[in-house]
């Protein structure tokens, strides 16, 4: 399936799914590869397509905007270094204000202490830098090319030489202070060590339980990111009680599997034993209404019976049962970190069993036993094949209709013998040549003149497309092809394409459909790569005529 892809996509660029890239001279991909910024060993890199077009207007444009965004990112990145090397300028950046430059911390955190006078004189030079010289397209300034012969050179070589490093670091340095902000807002500072970055948003809660070796302090969603202390002891207290259940809900599924069920009756009344009351989710329509009192009287029970307000023991988890947690501080915050734990583990599991128990009919155990599953109903039918067995991702037979199943069966032995024929449709004439004579004596076309692929469309003759038409209805309407008919089920009656022996006849529609499958996507690959090329195959320095050249 990745090879298939790769090909499909080399072979839409290139016209071949292999070969060497030097032959393809013509390719929109080549407009480019010898501008500045093209490197080895990438090349030229476009994996967004943007220079698809071939339009050189649109390319100078993106680079003139690239060169400005390297630029700024290069002086921003140094002007996160350099401080931090060679300290600050003595004095004072605002003499009015009493504002040193050693007071104007490095970063992000620099935005709220640079005065107003300090930015307006920042914005005045970045308009200097825009108006200051003619920039548009053509000009000198529009390729990067202000004059500043430190910059560039006055010789060509030399010139390219630096205005390609310069790209080059432009990139780097885009990359690098995107990095350099979200390290910044994260920790405080762009680098150094996290244990100096104490006032950090993200060390609030470090030293909380839950926190483990080797992942430490996760939070990937961010939800602590506000530093509230609050928001993370309601989430905490929200936590130890989805853990809690869900232990018992997982250990409600593992334990009668291994000690088996309560002896007796779960409800005298109804004549309801607790061997009655099967095991997972098939239980929920067994239990007695009664039953379900109970549960959520317990439930509520649990929620009241204790003051769960913040700052309460209650409101960390710490109901008072000694056996949970302890006496001890240590042992205490050993065993309620366990919990945590074993709770993220659980809710874990118990979304993985409610998963199996619902496709299957149980949480594990031996797929053969689920007899009665729905995605049982189908494994058995034709084109069911080794390794894979029955595939159905996206869950069409999720509802085990048969009649649904039949239904899609029937247009997927439809769509699988048209696009044989098309594939073979594009393949025979290259191999076998085309028919002698004359395709339409009357218009004087011939069968040769007829080209090969999506180019005939426009060819064919109104008549011709009219017995074809008329071939496609002839099939459509020769046969009853009702639910349950053996034309429903794609036995037309060729008894080349069957067999009169059901093994057989078994063996050659299983073939058929496999055929098929693989045919719809030869022939989708073969229709890209025509619409692209010219072609289904073949050089592509014949493609001479393709919208690409």
């Amino acid at each position: 399936m990745m090879a298939i892809i790769g090909m499909f996509f080399q072979d839409g660029l290139t016209g071949s799914a292999w070969g060497d890239w030097a032959n393809y001279t013509a390719s929109p991909l080549r407009a480019f590869e010898n501008e500045l910024g093209v490197q080895a060993p990438v090349g030229f890199w476009d994996p967004a397509g943007f220079t698809a077009d071939g339009s050189v207007e649109n390319f100078k444009r993106r680079r003139q905007t690239e060169l400005k965004h390297g630029r700024i990112s290069m002086l921003a990145t140094m002007g996160y270094i350099t401080p931090e090397i060679t300290g600050k300028f003595p004095g004072y950046l605002s003499p009015s204000a009493g504002l040193k430059f050693a007071d104007v911390p490095n970063g992000l955190a620099a935005i709220s202490k640079v005065p107003a006078a300090g930015w307006g004189q920042i914005l005045a030079y970045m308009a200097f830098c825009e108006v200051s010289q003619d920039q548009s397209p053509g000009t000198p300034a529009a390729a990067g090319d202000f004059g500043f012969k430190v910059l560039t050179a006055s010789d060509p070589a030399e010139k390219t030489k630096k205005l390609s490093a310069e790209l080059a670091n432009g990139r780097l340095a885009m990359m690098a202070i995107i990095g350099m902000f979200f390290q910044d807002g994260l920790t405080g500072s762009a680098w150094g060590d996290w244990a100096n970055y104490t006032a950090s948003p993200l060390r609030a809660f470090e030293n909380e339980l839950g926190v483990q070796a080797p992942v430490g302090f996760w939070d990937p969603a961010g939800f602590t990111a506000d530093g509230s202390v609050e928001n993370f002891k309601r989430r905490r207290q929200t936590e130890l009680k989805h853990g809690r259940i869900s232990m018992l809900a997982t250990m409600g599924y593992i334990t009668p599997e291994i000690t088996g069920k309560f002896p007796g009756y779960l409800s005298p009344s109804a004549g309801l034993k607790f061997a009655d009351v099967p095991n997972g989710l098939a239980a929920i329509s067994k239990v007695p209404a009664a039953g379900w009192g109970q549960i959520l009287a317990y439930m509520a029970f649990c929620e009241v019976s204790q003051d769960q307000s913040p700052g309460t023991p209650a409101a960390a988890g710490d109901f008072g049962f000694k056996v949970l947690t302890a006496s001890d501080p240590a042992e205490k915050t050993k065993k309620l970190s366990a919990e945590l734990a074993n709770g993220r583990l659980a809710m874990m599991a118990i979304i993985g069993m409610f998963f199996q128990d619902g496709l299957t009919g149980s949480a594990w155990g031996d797929w053969a036993n689920y007899t009665a599953s729905p995605l049982r109903a189908f494994e058995n039918e034709l084109g069911v094949q080794a390794p894979v067995g029955f595939w159905d991702p996206a869950g069409f037979t999720a509802d085990g209709s048969v009649e649904n199943f039949k239904r899609r069966r029937q247009t997927e032995l439809k769509h699988g013998r048209i696009s044989m024929l098309a594939t073979m449709g594009y393949i025979t004439p290259e191999i076998t040549g085309k028919f002698p004579g004359y395709l339409s004596p009357s218009a004087g076309l011939k069968f040769a003149d007829v080209p090969n692929g999506l180019a005939a469309i426009s060819k064919v003759p109104a008549a011709g497309w009219g017995q074809i038409l008329a071939y496609m209805a002839f099939c459509e309407v020769s046969q009853d092809q009702s639910p349950g008919t053996p034309a429903a089920a794609g036995d037309f009656g060729f008894k080349v394409l069957t067999a009169s022996d059901p093994a057989e006849k078994t063996k050659k529609l299983s073939a058929e459909l496999a055929n098929g499958r693989l045919a719809m996507m030869a022939i989708i690959g073969m229709f890209f790569q025509d619409g692209l090329t010219g072609s289904a195959w073949g050089d592509w320095a014949n493609y001479t005529a393709s919208p690409l050249r």
